[in-house]
């Protein structure tokens, strides 16, 4: 029986929406395929297991280390390449996360193994299983094929909708005693930058702002909006640059690639670098003063006019609503 490992990721002990999102990439890839959770940290992981397995896995592995509770590539792929030289499966799946972006290549040139990332969809094609994913900066698509060795694959997150949560779903849940050690880099302190409100990476409505919201003060104004529509808000490497926002927020090529249902952007001209971060927004709204910004070229919606204005009418028209 062919049997698919499943990457999850849980952060401060909630689990990413990604991580069951890559439960139903796994079922799009072999559907009779029984599906293996994989849960990594340094304290009890066995409800976020159960909730995987309520979420369409079959059953779970959890491992718990104290050199777990930070990610390194180095201490995860211990104990990832251990789980799959036990399990033996004949598919991997994972986040195209911060961390699955760095943990995966690593394991892949390990286990000299092909490795599609970023994938945005996943189809059958008689007995083969067809990946398309973004490249040239999301300007084109190509589709690929893994023709012999294990299933490897990251996929993007608000791409693959998960399963419907099924609570009566039950499975077994092995914790795994693997002893991660001979660690040449070890963290000893994270400091994380707070952020309020919808995480960024996995919004389905996102509020962006770039240099054209003037200053740090206007960039603050976007957050009435954002909550107002349960929206995350993100700025432009301009915005960034400019000292209005943290970098944290930054959506582009060399920030976060998002995909939300609808994408607002306020003040941002859409340098291509912005753009392959955001063009595969389901629905994009943009508000610009210039009616040559390049971002109107891929827009949906556009609005020219005042950023504030808009912005103030927009509250206006949603605080009505509801």
């Amino acid at each position: 029986m062919s049997k698919i490992l499943v990457i999850g990721e849980a952060v401060d002990g909630t689990l990413r929406n990604v991580s069951f999102e890559a439960i139903a990439a796994a079922k799009k890839i072999d559907e009779g395929a029984e599906i293996v959770a994989l849960l990594l940290g340094n304290n009890d992981l066995s409800e976020q297991a159960q909730e995987m397995i309520q979420y369409g896995a079959d059953r779970a592995i959890t491992v718990q280390h104290d050199n777990l509770e930070h990610y390194t590539s180095e201490a995860y792929g211990q104990v990832v390449m251990e789980v799959m030289d036990e399990e033996e499966p004949t598919g991997v799946v994972m986040g195209h996360t911060s961390i699955g972006k760095d943990l995966t290549p690593k394991i892949a040139a390990r286990r000299d193994l092909g490795l599609i990332s970023d994938a945005t969809a996943i189809e059958k094609d008689g007995d083969k299983v067809v990946f398309t994913r973004p490249i040239y900066s999301g300007k084109a698509f190509e589709k690929k094929v893994i023709k012999e060795g294990i299933t490897f694959a990251t996929i993007r997150p608000n791409n693959i909708p998960a399963l419907e949560k099924d609570e009566s779903r039950s499975g077994e849940v092995v914790a795994k005693d693997i002893d991660v050690k001979d660690l040449r880099t070890v963290v000893k302190e994270v400091i994380r930058k707070k952020t309020e409100g919808v995480d960024l990476s996995e919004a389905n409505i996102v509020i962006a702002g770039g240099r054209g919201m003037k200053d740090a003060e206007g960039f603050n104004r976007l957050y009435e909006l954002a909550d107002l529509l349960g929206a995350a808000v993100g700025a432009s490497r301009g915005a960034c640059d400019a000292d209005f926002c943290d970098y944290s927020l930054q959506i582009g090529q060399t920030g976060k690639v998002i995909t939300p249902d609808l994408y607002i952007a306020f003040g941002i001209s859409g340098a291509i670098q912005h753009l392959a971060g955001m063009s595969n927004s389901k629905v994009i709204v943009a508000v610009n003063t210039d009616e040559e910004a390049t971002i109107f070229n891929i827009a949906d919606y556009g609005i020219v006019g005042d950023v504030f204005e808009v912005l103030d009418l927009m509250i206006e028209e949603v605080k009505a609503l509801q």
